[in-house]
């Protein structure tokens, strides 16, 4: 039987499998299909040749429920909430994103504001009912919503993390004049305090249902009519899967699903290297990833936005993203500078070069005028260098400059932008760049690794066998995992220890609930526990470790050294001298899977060098050394200038860097 995984990108998707049984594996690699990206999966799957019924699990990561939010791509969706809070997931928090731009606008609601009512009800930070639910006022909304046909309702009232009765009125009356509707509610969704970051997750959950909902609905009929008969789980944001059951009714979980499968990949790579530090970058068509694989494991924050202002509060994996990939296109803003990005050609047209209709210059283009990319693409298609020249050519007329000048100008400044990428998600969390190894994935990753690690001071870069795929790799690699929270503020000095243990064990009795749902055997299950933590008078927390079984008093001192030091890892300080609180509980319920086998990725023929052609660096071209993945065994060396040609990827080393293939197939470069 395979293990399949699948990964959507906005240009390719990607595909890796291996065989459970003699740990062979395949590849693919086919363009997105935009308007309905479930036939990409199918087609991927038939261009790896491997048989439908012999799937036994289908691990998928995609970027639908992504795009369809920053597209606003989606049916018409209703939100209620407290009399007052009408425009709260409109208002924010009053930040600003640039403090001096007096231009800068909001991003356009989730939610219309004549589909978000107010309704009069008030529950205290106690739970305590101030106001009782308008009920009259409840069935005139409901009424409402039914005659406008919205089929999605998010419900959200004021301090319903610690008593979500009203809400579940409220939603029972909604039910009963629409009741084939969506209706989520924010006690369920997101039961933590900060009502923007809970009201807005609870709408992205309603306008994401239809969507997901339809796409997993297709997704399923059009593998089951294949001849699927095996597990499809979904990748989620938290570095795990679940079923898509589960992925149905909780779409917010899904915002960074295709990333998450370079993150596990980079996990893979850390036991399999040694390198127990990691970024992990990927580069595809549309956009670049970063994050921190720390200790083989990846980040989780709680302060996602999926765009300014635009909270995600569910537990991610701390990705950070731009527009810079293979299709970003260059163009020149009205100062008269060149720019990149983060306009994507994606898939349709696509870059210039593609020959499919694309007349914008790309960064596909500038590296195939460069002579970094070989014309035929390793055998899969013809590159068409003429309309990459004439596209760069538009392009350097506007700007002033030689057509090499402005393609090598437009790398620079993409390579820039992914380092300041790089920059924002380790900096931010108190890291030193030069205490990590990059890893490069995606199909224009490699081409740019090096070049970004060099404006890090990053000394090496790992670039694995199969970049290309990485992602989906990754899904391969992944585990069932369900994150769940709970809100409980108490001093630690005085909290009572038995409600603590009766949270925690409810909120372990929901996850074991929600593994058994997707399959999980209860043998397999394995629980961690989690408390966001803070010191008094702060306004932000740290996620801080808590022991397993029955927690004490005795216990209570060693909780508070935990978290003096993760606050010391995230911020470099701790104080003896503040009192600490806990501010919430979670835990994370893992079922295992089978782990991929460690592949070998190199040549077992003997290394040797290919041919040789000028690619043009820091402007001039030099004579460049070609080397095929096929003739690097383990052992072999490489240098720069030089071109190593993969599959699905394509590595490119400056002058002066040198790299050599570790036991498993890796190429590990070391930075000039």
């Amino acid at each position: 039987m395979w293990r399949v995984g699948i990964d959507v990108g906005g240009t390719f998707t990607d595909l890796f499998a291996w065989n459970e049984k003699d740990g062979s594996h395949r590849t693919a690699k086919v363009l997105t299909t935009k308007d309905d990206r479930s036939r990409g999966v199918v087609q991927s799957i038939e261009v790896a040749r491997i048989p439908f019924g012999d799937i036994s699990h289908l691990m998928h990561g995609t970027t639908t429920a992504t795009n369809s939010l920053i597209e606003r791509n989606y049916p018409d969706a209703a939100f209620i909430t407290t009399e007052g809070f009408r425009d709260t997931i409109e208002i924010g928090r009053q930040h600003r994103k640039a403090l001096y731009d007096p231009y800068q606008t909001k991003p356009e609601p989730l939610i219309r504001r004549r589909n978000r009512f107010a309704i009069s009800e008030r529950m205290s930070v106690r739970g305590e009912a101030r106001r009782p639910l308008d009920h009259e006022a409840a069935r005139q909304v409901a009424k409402t919503i039914a005659e406008r046909g919205l089929q999605s309702v998010g419900i959200g009232f004021i301090n319903a993390y610690v008593n979500p009765e009203h809400e579940r009125q409220m939603r029972e009356i909604v039910r009963e004049y629409n009741p084939g509707a969506h209706i989520v509610i924010s006690a369920e969704t997101r039961p933590i305090f900060r009502e923007h970051g809970r009201f807005t997750t609870t709408a992205i959950r309603a306008c994401m249902m239809p969507v997901m909902t339809s796409y997993f609905d297709r997704l399923q009929d059009a593998l089951k009519a294949k001849g699927f008969v095996g597990v499809l789980l979904i990748l989620k944001s938290n570095g795990g899967v679940m079923g898509a059951q589960n992925a149905k009714q909780r779409p917010e979980e899904l915002i960074e699903s295709g990333p998450a499968g370079g993150v596990a990949y980079a996990s893979y790579l850390s036991r399999t290297t040694g390198f127990r530090n990691i970024i992990h970058t990927d580069v595809g068509g549309t956009s670049f990833d970063a994050s921190i694989v720390e200790d083989g494991r990846g980040l989780i924050t709680r302060n996602y936005e999926l765009e300014w202002e635009v909270p995600v509060s569910v537990p991610m994996l701390d990705i950070h993203s731009v527009g810079a990939g293979g299709g970003s296109i260059g163009w020149v803003d009205e100062g008269g500078s060149l720019r990149v990005g983060p306009r994507s050609a994606g898939s349709e047209p696509g870059p210039a070069c593609y020959g499919r209709g694309g007349t914008e210059p790309t960064i596909t283009d500038a590296n195939l005028i460069l002579g970094r990319l070989n014309p035929s693409l390793s055998d899969k298609f013809r590159l068409d260098i003429a309309a990459a020249e004439k596209a760069i050519d538009g392009l350097a007329a506007k700007i002033g400059l030689s057509r090499l000048e402005t393609a090598e100008g437009m790398i620079k400044i993409s390579c820039e932008t992914m380092a300041q990428a790089v920059k924002g998600g380790v900096v931010a969390r108190a890291r030193d760049p030069r205490d990590f190894v990059i890893a490069s994935f995606g199909g224009a990753g490699p081409m740019h690794a090096c070049m970004v690690a060099q404006a890090m001071n990053i000394p090496k870069v790992v670039i694995p066998g199969q970049a290309g795929v990485a992602s989906a790799f990754g899904a391969t690699a992944m585990n069932v995992r369900h994150d769940i929270e709970a809100f409980h503020y108490a001093s630690l000095d005085e909290v009572d220890v038995g409600q603590l243990n009766r949270i925690y064990a409810d909120l372990e009795s929901q996850a074991r609930k929600r593994l058994e749902g997707d399959g999980i055997d209860a043998a397999s299950v394995k629980i961690t526990r989690t408390a966001q933590m803070r010191y008094v008078g702060q306004t932000y927390e740290v996620d801080t470790d808590i022991p397993s079984g029955t927690i004490k008093k005795a216990d209570i001192p060693a909780i508070a050294d935990m978290f003096h030091k993760a606050h010391r890892l995230e911020y470099g300080v701790s104080s003896d001298d503040f009192p600490i609180a806990f501010v919430a509980l979670g835990i994370t319920a893992v079922g295992e899977l089978k782990e991929p086998p460690l592949f070998n990725f190199s040549s077992k023929g003997a290394s040797g060098k290919g041919s040789t052609r000028e690619v043009y660096f820091d402007g001039k071209w030099l004579q460049s050394t070609l080397y095929s993945h096929r003739d690097l065994s383990v052992g072999s060396a490489v240098s720069g200038p030089g071109i190593v040609e993969y599959e699905d990827s394509i590595a490119v080393l400056p002058p002066g860097c040198k790299g050599v293939v570790d036991d498993h197939g890796n190429l590990i470069v070391t930075i000039n």
